[in-house]
């Protein structure tokens, strides 16, 4: 009898477990809801900043629900519980700067808005609106006194008190052509001879050149210093007041000479009439360069530095001073890739000298590598370097000397800065593995590293103006970014105080998508994340997908801010019975500089081996059927599925290209020149890594999908291409193209062709 009850008990329970699990809806997944990106998945929250009491924190956000072109709306979040409050435009205005530039003392910030200069004082939260003109200012900066507010209108520094009006001109700097001038004439030429006579016979003329000269006489009795007239093709960037008030330091761009704008015709346009959108030069056309001059503000006379590199020639950035403003260093790059250069400059002379020097055979680049920045001695900088094979922080000298290794190990530094009181690091690092991003602090000579956040996945922190509390832009593999809080101290938990997405988008249950490691065929172990279909049968489909970019992570712990359309199309992929693997090949980021310089002189090299071995997994250690094996990418991405489907044809039965490169000539110099030199000093790196030289070798099925106003990766690239498909008699491809779209896509209804066209072409391939 008790036997009998028991079995009764469990049918009863199974038959509620059963109903309950009939009653739950299944979002029934499809490509136009995935494909709707933000407005599915939710706006993550941007540009969070704390208010000068330390009470609320300000962001921008958007609302599933509101139109796809609404701009982000200002909100404000209680630091210590509560809801999060739009607010009205009047009151945005009101809010802390996005980005400023503060004073010594961090009370009051400088910053502009619609091209105006303000100042907000963080002891009362309240902002202050220092001009109001038809021109454009920009780059303010406090003085050292932090008194007045130094900023650029034109291609001039002007210099005004906060608690005044008088604006000073401290530049005389003219564009390129201005007149010049009234030269003495020349008797010796003809045309000075009709000058004197013009002046001595007509009474007018003599008049006329009188005034002038009094003019100009009394012009430069008001202002004395001499101008600095930009040469041909040159233009001012940025120009920064010196602490001392004494001169101006001016980052001058020289424009590269005989260069050839390669334009992108629009024909979508208001008009109807097709129209041209200014676009780029090509990999070793001419090329623009950076210089740094330094003004003398009473003279006007100008140096420009002299970075002591000799012949080489090397772009400048902007010197950075100490906040005690005796000091300054400054970066510089050279244009052939190789070397990088931290650099003591002295102000009086434009003289610097090398105090930290970087070299890479392959091309100088890592996450970091522009960071350079003083600790609050004044007397040490920091900056982050690959030295070691990672990229890592070290501090220097200022005045030269042995530099201090911070951190050091098999992970990279992705973020720093220096607490208020000047005694610790804080950094944003993979310590706990190249699939997360933590928050650390540790002292400014090095040592122990304390970890402050706790939850698996990325954090982007963001500290309280008394380093307090945090506020946390934390995501997770399948939970999109939300902003947490919780004290700044070790382990504390974290609360989640926003939430993004829809509700169609909470009903699905999105994939914990693990992380697995494929062997490579030179022995190296490839991160990838693995989709299986859970009901996945021996000899099914599988489809390999390219992250782009390159030099890009996409195989981690936390929501992709990348590719989210890409992560949610997988899940509709597995519904429909197909493997997906996404690797971090070589060349991705977050894996250290011989991962990253791995594809030097030949991209589609060993990433597209990488890619391959994947597949090759895929059949081995997954039943994969190997003649049912798609891949798929965009941008590099699309690049390296041309090269998969050209060069491994038996591999791959079907491919989709979106906006792909297929010819590196025709790509930027900036990127480009990193990995493959120049195609004149290079020919061989060009011709091994563009598809269009393989072309012959396409077997399987290959689509070809491409924004036609794509500014990035010209839609010229799939015109040519086309045309070697053509004149190589190749039948099995096509080209679907977006006659409104730019290198990243906008529309959701362009998304979703696109998409379609993509499973369309893996179901009647891969099936």
């Amino acid at each position: 009898m008790a036997k009998q009850r028991a079995l009764a008990l469990v049918l009863v329970l199974v038959l509620v477990l059963a109903l309950g699990l009939a009653g739950q809806s299944r979002l029934p997944l499809s490509i136009d809801m995935v494909m709707q990106g933000p407005q599915f998945y939710g706006y993550a929250p941007q540009d969070v900043r704390w208010s000068g009491d330390n009470q609320r924190i300000y962001f921008r956000w958007k609302q599933t629900t509101d139109a796809q072109d609404k701009p982000f709306d200002t909100w404000m979040l209680p630091r210590a519980s509560g809801n999060a409050r739009k607010l009205s435009e009047e009151e945005a205005k009101l809010a802390p700067p996005i980005s400023a530039v503060l004073t010594r003392d961090r009370k009051k910030a400088t910053y502009t808005q619609d091209g105006d200069i303000f100042v907000y004082d963080y002891s009362i939260d309240k902002p202050t609106q220092l001009t109001k003109t038809a021109d454009t200012e920009k780059d303010p900066h406090f003085t050292q006194d932090g008194q007045r507010v130094a900023f650029t209108r034109g291609s001039n520094l002007y210099v005004m008190p906060i608690a005044g009006s008088l604006i000073e001109q401290l530049t005389a700097i003219l564009p390129p052509g201005a007149p010049e001038d009234r030269k003495p004439a020349d008797p010796k030429t003809s045309q000075g001879t009709l000058q004197i006579q013009e002046d001595n016979v007509l009474d007018a003329v003599r008049d006329r050149n009188r005034r002038r000269d009094a003019d100009e006489a009394k012009k430069k009795k008001e202002h004395p210093r001499q101008p600095f007239r930009l040469e041909a093709k040159q233009s001012v960037l940025s120009l920064q007041l010196c602490p001392n008030a004494k001169c101006v330091l001016a980052l001058i761009e020289d424009g590269a000479k005989d260069a050839k704008n390669q334009d992108v015709p629009n024909y979508v346009t208001e008009s109807s009439y097709p129209a041209m959108i200014s676009g780029r030069t090509n990999v070793g056309d001419a090329q623009e360069n950076n210089r740094v001059a330094v003004i003398d503000v009473e003279s006007g006379e100008a140096k420009y530095v002299d970075a002591g590199l000799g012949p080489r020639s090397a772009w400048q950035y902007m010197p950075v001073f100490n906040q005690q403003g005796t000091r300054a260093v400054m970066l510089a790059r050279a244009n052939d890739n190789k070397d990088r250069w931290v650099l003591s400059l002295d102000i009086s002379t434009a003289k610097a000298t090398s105090i930290f020097t970087d070299h890479d055979d392959a091309w100088i680049d890592g996450p970091g590598y522009e960071t350079l920045d003083w600790l609050k001695n004044g007397q040490d900088v920091y900056f982050v370097s690959e030295r070691d094979g990672y990229a890592h922080l070290y501090t220097v000298p200022a005045t030269g000397g042995p530099f201090r290794q911070i951190t050091s190990g098999k992970w990279e530094v992705a973020s720093v800065d220096v607490s208020n009181d000047g005694s610790k690091f804080y950094l944003t690092t993979s310590e706990t593995g190249p699939a997360e991003r933590h928050f650390y602090s540790t002292s400014v000579t090095g040592g122990q590293r304390t970890r402050i956040t706790t939850l698996p996945g990325k954090h982007d922190v963001v500290l309280s103006r008394d380093e307090d509390t945090i506020a946390d832009v934390h995501s997770y593999v399948n939970r999109p970014p939300e902003i947490y809080t919780g004290p700044n101290r070790p382990g504390a938990p974290e609360e989640p105080r926003t939430a993004s997405p829809s509700a169609e988008f909470k009903q699905y249950q999105w994939l914990d998508a693990p992380i697995v490691q494929v062997p490579a065929r030179d022995g190296a172990m490839i991160p990838a994340r693995l989709f299986k279909p859970a009901n996945f049968q021996r000899g099914g489909p599988a489809v390999v997908f390219v992250h782009g970019a390159g030099y890009l992570q996409n195989v981690h712990k936390y929501w992709s801010p990348n590719y989210p359309r890409e992560f949610l199309f997988h899940h509709f992929l597995m519904e429909h019975g197909y493997m997906v693997l996404d690797l971090d090949y070589r060349a991705s980021a977050g894996y250290g500089r011989d991962w990253r310089t791995a594809i030097y002189r030949h991209m589609g090299g060993k990433d597209l081996d990488d890619n391959v071995d994947g597949a090759k997994w895929l059949v081995s250690q997954h039943g994969v059927d190997p003649k049912r094996i798609g891949i798929y990418g965009g941008s590099y991405g699309g690049f390296i599925t041309l090269m998969a489907m050209f060069t491994t044809p038996d591999v791959f039965a079907a491919g989709a290209a979106l906006r792909p490169v297929t010819d590196w000539s025709h790509y930027n110099h900036g990127y480009t020149s990193n990995i493959l030199n120049t195609p004149q000093a290079d020919d061989e790196a060009f011709k091994k890594s563009s598809p269009i030289f393989f072309a012959g070798g396409l077997k399987g099925s290959l689509l070809i999908l491409h924004g036609m106003v794509d500014t990035n990766v010209f839609f010229q690239d799939t015109v040519r291409l086309t045309q070697r498909l053509i004149e190589l008699r190749k039948e099995n491809w096509s080209v679907a193209m977006y006659p409104a779209e730019d290198h990243a896509f906008v529309r959701p209804e362009s998304w979703a062709d696109e998409y379609k066209r993509i499973f369309k072409l893996f179901e009647e391939n891969l099936k």
